[in-house]
């Protein structure tokens, strides 16, 4: 089953993490990275811009709307997401659990209703 671990944070303004903090980020995602690709349940990650980076589009009013910046203003902010394929939710649950980034905010965990595969869609 398709399980995607969505981590929430509240995003630090600029300067507001040292250098050294964010190299042990990157070592700490890059070894879960490898512990997922090495059990062979990593369908895909990546790791978002900040939302100042956002622009979102819609076309409610019948006309495309462009616009810079996130959609609503909240405390935390999508930052990254781990897509998974394992049997079940205490499986993805155990794996949110080792993620670097539950250990500062929030990782959601949350069954994928379907996906676009090989051309078509599956459940």
């Amino acid at each position: 089953m398709r399980y995607a671990l969505l981590m929430h944070y509240g995003e630090p303004g600029e300067g507001e993490i040292s250098e050294e903090t964010i190299e042990e980020a990157k070592e700490a995602f890059g070894a879960y990275g490898r512990a997922l690709e090495s059990a062979g349940v990593l369908l895909s990650a990546d790791v978002l811009q900040p939302s100042a980076a956002t622009t979102t589009a819609t076309r409610r009013e019948g006309g495309l709307r462009v616009q810079d910046g996130p959609f609503a203003e909240t405390k935390e902010a999508l930052a990254g997401i781990f897509l998974l394929e394992v049997p079940d939710l205490d499986a993805a649950i155990g794996w949110a659990e080792k993620c670097p980034g539950a250990q500062w905010d929030v990782v959601e965990v949350r069954p994928t209703a379907t996906a676009f595969v090989q051309g078509g869609w599956s459940r």
